[in-house]
């Protein structure tokens, strides 16, 4: 899908069969105990946390301080302000064991859609609240400067599962799938093999996604 929204070739259309396909997928995704300790408030808290400790040395490189600090600020709010929903998206059954890496270049059209190379090496990337992995993919869809699609693909999704409460995670977890992209990307920095053309590319791409992650907590 990463190269049709590059040619303007993605319809509603075709997002709303994206969402039907996630609803199905999500509501027949395991679910149990311990895959729903994953969407506890100290695991959800822990991983914000795991972020921000493994992003410090990047600031001043890829993340300016004060971004670093907004978002940083925004995220331990959030969860604070928040404890009795994070609660119910867990006694509720929202945890699952989901796709973990939903972006656009994982998403074919075919005959039926495929969506593929999910995450098989880490549980723990594949185990989150539902909302956590339709936000990735209307972040994807945010960045490719498809916020029309990105909030189709919100609505209709909610429509036919009936989860308001994603709603109100949706920016959220946006904020937080843009910003391990951008951790993600600043790791690559680190390669000391990395040719400086190539890095001046990822430094780009991290500087991008973490302004992304900032322009949802406004």
């Amino acid at each position: 899908m990463d190269v049709l929204l590059l040619k303007g070739q993605v319809t509603q259309e075709m997002i709303a069969k994206v969402a039907e396909k996630l609803v199905r997928f999500h509501q027949k995704a395991e679910t149990n105990s311990k895959i729903a300790a994953f969407g506890k408030l100290d695991t959800i808290r822990r991983n914000c946390e795991e972020n921000f400790s493994q992003t410090e040395k990047y600031i001043g490189v890829s993340i300016p301080a004060r971004k670093y600090e907004q978002i940083k600020s925004y995220t331990n709010n959030f969860i604070s302000s928040n404890s009795s929903l994070f609660d119910k998206r867990v006694s509720e059954g929202k945890i699952r064991d989901c796709h973990g890496d939903l972006h656009a270049a994982h998403i074919c059209f075919t005959d039926d859609i495929c969506i593929y190379d999910c995450i098989e090496f880490n549980d723990r990337f594949r185990y989150s609240d539902v909302a956590s992995e339709v936000a990735f993919l209307a972040m994807d869809l945010d960045r490719y400067q498809r916020a029309n699609l990105s909030k189709y693909l919100v609505n209709t999704y909610v429509e036919l599962s009936h989860d308001e409460d994603l709603l109100r995670l949706l920016n959220f977890y946006k904020c937080y799938r843009a910003y391990v992209r951008g951790k993600v990307e600043s790791f690559k920095l680190d390669d000391p093999y990395i040719p400086e053309k190539e890095k001046a590319k990822v430094l780009a791409i991290a500087k991008k996604y973490f302004q992304l992650a900032e322009s949802y907590i406004w």
